[in-house]
């Protein structure tokens, strides 16, 4: 096992690579997801300004 591990002298290099994949793997995973999150918020926040506009305004319809 520890032959496995030390990857014949290149642990150093390939333990990282290994950590770096999986790290933008997750990223990869996680990223629509807090995007839909975002764009959401930004919707409800122009949703209330629209609103707070036509009722401040009432006859300017638009």
């Amino acid at each position: 096992m520890s032959q496995f591990l030390a990857m014949g002298g290149y642990a150093a290099y390939v333990w990282p690579a290994y950590a770096l994949f999986f790290a933008v793997l997750v990223a990869d995973y996680l990223a629509p997801g807090i995007r839909r999150r975002r764009h959401l918020r930004e919707l409800r926040a122009r949703l209330a300004r629209q609103s707070a506009r036509q009722q401040r305004n009432p006859t300017a319809s638009s």
